[in-house]
């Protein structure tokens, strides 16, 4: 029988469980079978995971961290050397790039987490 909640992990524990890409429920089990594909089921404990939608919801997340990392960057560098653009964008597009490709599969696991623990399948209707 599949697990889809499980009322004593803590909000923390789920979270930092998904941040590491782990099963929210046992910790141990991938919750990944790709890059952002979350497994059907924990290999460990059978928690369902298959069944989370997340959506839109780590990309918001992910720009959300990244903007607020390469920003504040692009900012001082302008104040302190006054770039050219063109140099502001060799810098700054790739790794842009490179950090949102980086983060978001972490930010994925996250939501993940965060939605187990609720509860949440990600097809909920008001």
């Amino acid at each position: 029988m599949p697990i889809l909640y499980k009322q004593n992990i803590g909000f923390k524990s789920a979270i930092t469980r998904g941040l590491r890409r782990r099963c929210p429920c046992c910790g141990e089990g991938n919750a990944f079978r790709g890059y952002l594909r979350p497994v059907e089921m924990c290999a460990v404990c059978n928690t369902q995971l298959g069944s989370i939608r997340a959506d839109d919801f780590p990309p918001y997340l992910t720009i959300f961290l990244v903007g607020h990392i390469v920003v504040p960057l692009a900012l001082i560098a302008e104040q302190n050397w006054s770039w050219s653009i063109q140099l502001h964008m060799w810098i700054w597009l790739p790794l842009t790039l490179a950090l949102l490709l980086v983060i978001l599969p972490f930010m994925k696991g996250a939501a993940i987490g965060l939605m187990w623990r609720l509860g949440l399948k990600g097809d909920e209707q008001h």
